[in-house]
C-alpha cells in the first residue's frame, strides 16, 4: 500500500514548517500539496518560505508549487497550521468539499461537534467526525500549554478523581510564532500576560477530559484556574499544578500512576507516539526545558516535584516542547490515530 497524499495549510509559517520538517519520510504520509497566503502563491515552496528550521527544507518539497487558500486540492487529509485569524473559514470549507482537515488553530476547537483530541487520552472522541455535517471532517489539537496540562491530569482523574486544578505557565517564546515577543520585551522579564491563553486553557482541558454523549462532549466536572506568562526560553512551555484529588492518594500514588501511563498510540505502535507518554524525573530540579524538552523526539509530558500541596492535595512541575507535542506533532499524531482506526475506510 502506498503513502496517502496530504496537503499542509499554513506551510510557510511556523507551525507549518514544523509539520512539513515532521512529515519528512513519515511511513504513512506523504505531502504533495502546500498551501498558504496569497502573497506565496505560485511559488516554488523554497522561495515562498523564510524557512526557520533547524534541518534544510526537505527536497521532496522544495519545488512544489504553493497553492493559495481558494483553490481545490486533492489530498483526502489536510495538516492545518494557520493562523487563527484566517483559519476559521478556509479550514472550514475545505471540510465542507471533503477533506479530513486536521487543525492547530483555536478556531473550531469548543465546537459542540469537532473533537477536540489527545489520542491517549480521548481517541473515542473521534467518533464525533461521524456526526458533523461536512462531506469531510474537522478535528483539532489543542493549545500547546492545555497539551501538558490534560496528558498529565487525564490518568489522575481516571484513578482517583479530580476536584479542582491550579496551574502557573511559563511558556517559551516560539509559543507565539515567529517573529515572536521583540527582543526588548522579553530579554531578562517575564510578561504576565498573553492574550486568551488562560481562557484556553481553562476550557479546553474541560473538553478533552470530557465523556463523549453521542453528538457532543460533556465537559469534566471540576474547575481548572490558569496563569499564563510568557517566559525567555526558545523551546518548551513549564507549568506548575496544584491539584485536589476526590480520592486520597501519596505522591508516590501519583508517580505511579502517572509512570504507568500508556494510551492507544503506545498500543498501535503509531510512528510519532511516544513509548513513554509520560516521563516522571526523581530530580529536585527537573524537568527543565534546556535539558529535557527532546524526550520521546519532543512527543512526551515530563513531571517532576511530585509533592504535597498545603492548600489543595498535591503539586508539582510539568513540561512538554510546546511545538512538537503541543502543535505538530499532535497534529500528525491525530492524523495517523485517525487513519488506523479505519475511518477512511
Amino acid at each position: 500500500m502506498g503513502k496517502l497524499s496530504v496537503g499542509v495549510l499554513g506551510a510557510t509559517g511556523t507551525v507549518g514548517q514544523k509539520l512539513i520538517t515532521l512529515l519528512d519520510e513519515h511511513p504513512f504520509f506523504e505531502v504533495r500539496e502546500l498551501v498558504a497566503s496569497e502573497r506565496s502563491a505560485q511559488k516554488p515552496y523554497r522561495e515562498a518560505c523564510n524557512w526557520k528550521q533547524e534541518t534544510f527544507i526537505p527536497r521532496a518539497v522544495a519545488e512544489l508549487v504553493v497553492k493559495s487558500t481558494d483553490e481545490p486540492l486533492e489530498s483526502k487529509i489536510l495538516f492545518s497550521g494557520l493562523d487563527s485569524s484566517v483559519a476559521g473559514p478556509v479550514e472550514e470549507n475545505y471540510a465542507k468539499a471533503g477533506h479530513i482537515v486536521i487543525s492547530n488553530s483555536k478556531n473550531h476547537r469548543m465546537e459542540p461537534d469537532v473533537p477536540l483530541v489527545i489520542p491517549e487520552v480521548n481517541h473515542d472522541h473521534l467518533d464525533l467526525t461521524k456526526v458533523q455535517k461536512r462531506k469531510g471532517a474537522l478535528i483539532t489539537n489543542s493549545n500547546c500549554s492545555t497539551m501538558f496540562l490534560a496528558m498529565v491530569l487525564a490518568p489522575i482523574q481516571r484513578e482517583f478523581g479530580i476536584e479542582a486544578v491550579h496551574v502557573t505557565t511559563m511558556q517559551a517564546v516560539t509559543g507565539a510564532g515567529y517573529p515572536g515577543v521583540a527582543s526588548m520585551d522579553i530579554l531578562g522579564n517575564v510578561i504576565p500576560y498573553i492574550a486568551s491563553e488562560e481562557e484556553k486553557m481553562e476550557s479546553e482541558t474541560l473538553k478533552i477530559l470530557g465523556t463523549l454523549a453521542g453528538d457532543h462532549v460533556i465537559p469534566a466536572d471540576f474547575k481548572v484556574s490558569a496563569q499564563c506568562n510568557r517566559v525567555a526560553v526558545y523551546d518548551g512551555h513549564t507549568e506548575t499544578l496544584s491539584i485536589k484529588l476526590r480520592k486520597r492518594a501519596t505522591p508516590a500514588d501519583l508517580r505511579a500512576c502517572l509512570e504507568a501511563f500508556r494510551g492507544l498510540p503506545q498500543e498501535l505502535r503509531l510512528p510519532t507516539a511516544p513509548e513513554r507518554p509520560i516521563i516522571v524525573f526523581d530530580e529536585v530540579d527537573r524537568p527543565q526545558p534546556a535539558r529535557d524538552v527532546w524526550k520521546e523526539r519532543g512527543m512526551a509530558a515530563c513531571v517532576g516535584r511530585i509533592r504535597p500541596c498545603p492548600v489543595f492535595d498535591v503539586k508539582m512541575v510539568i513540561m512538554g516542547h510546546n511545538t512538537i507535542r503541543g502543535a505538530a506533532g499532535a497534529a500528525i499524531l491525530n492524523g495517523e490515530t485517525y487513519l488506523k482506526k479505519g475511518y477512511l475506510d
